[in-house]
């Protein structure tokens, strides 16, 4: 019938009086947004819900944004301590990467490592240790037995952590002395780096992965980068230089790469990749 022949208008009950209007999905959403701010990821999914799934699939999500809105105290994820991969994080390191192909575009990097099995370690890599950290990339760690049975179309990828653990630019910020009783066993060892949010100053990660290098002689880096760096720490790079000195090897000095080919060198340009000791 038609509205002019008396029959019942939606949104009204069969007495004649209105009843109380549901709140349509989008309000509802914009209310869960603005009293649970930390709930936001749910309140998208709702309006995802309402526009890409359907009616039932939009009740269905919405059961579950009203079960989250009565539960916003609970932690999202339980899980037992250590049960997740980050709970085996056991190795905070500090350094500074390079990209390959431009040498002079170097940021700080921290490290989270972890252990991966068969001779790997793995590495989650920040720009800072600050909550707002952004994620970069990745650091994978082999030993150098492992790394030179490798071919050589993926030793390219990988450089060498000697010169930053001798000139005293890699530091385990948590471990005594920054690290000096652990990283005799490191010296030789190979990283493999690829940062997805490539220049940690732009808002959102642009651009392909860039592939990270090491520094691997003096003056590869600016001073007052380290400087800044140690400040923070409460620490000087030349001090920790100095104690890792009484090793016995001399200081590595090798060139930046000059193609995305060229493979790394751990101690010296040249014939011959030896350590040199003092």
């Amino acid at each position: 019938m038609s509205p002019e022949s008396g029959s019942p208008r939606s949104g009204s009950n069969l007495a004649g009086s209105r009843a109380p209007r549901m709140p349509r999905p989008a309000e509802r959403n914009a209310t869960m947004v603005n009293t649970h701010s930390g709930r936001t990821t749910v309140s998208l999914l709702a309006c995802m819900g309402s526009v890409a799934l359907g009616a039932a699939g939009a009740t269905a999500v919405r059961v579950f944004a009203d079960h989250v809105h009565d539960h916003a105290d609970e932690p999202l994820v339980r899980t037992k301590p250590n049960a997740t991969p980050l709970g085996k994080i056991h190795l905070y390191l500090c350094a500074f990467h390079n990209a390959k192909m431009d040498p002079k575009f170097v940021v700080e990097a921290h490290h989270y490592c972890s252990p991966a099995g068969n001779g790997v370690h793995q590495c989650v890599v920040f720009d800072s240790n600050g909550p707002n950290a952004k994620l970069l990339g990745t650091e994978y760690i082999i030993s150098n037995d492992i790394y030179q049975k490798l071919p050589d179309g993926e030793k390219k990828y990988w450089h060498p952590h000697a010169y930053e653990i001798l000139s005293g630019q890699l530091i385990a910020p948590e471990a005594p002395d920054m690290g000096d009783a652990l990283f005799p066993g490191l010296i030789t060892t190979w990283g493999k780096t690829f940062h997805t949010w490539p220049d940690p100053g732009t808002d959102v990660p642009l651009g392909e992965p860039l592939l990270m290098w090491s520094i691997n002689a003096d003056g590869q880096i600016d001073d007052r980068m380290v400087a800044r760096r140690d400040a923070k720490f409460g620490i000087s790079t030349e001090k920790i230089r100095e104690r890792r000195s009484a090793w016995g090897y001399e200081v590595p000095r090798v060139a930046p790469p000059k193609s995305i080919n060229e493979l790394g060198r751990m101690w010296a340009d040249g014939q011959s990749d030896k350590p040199k000791r003092k």
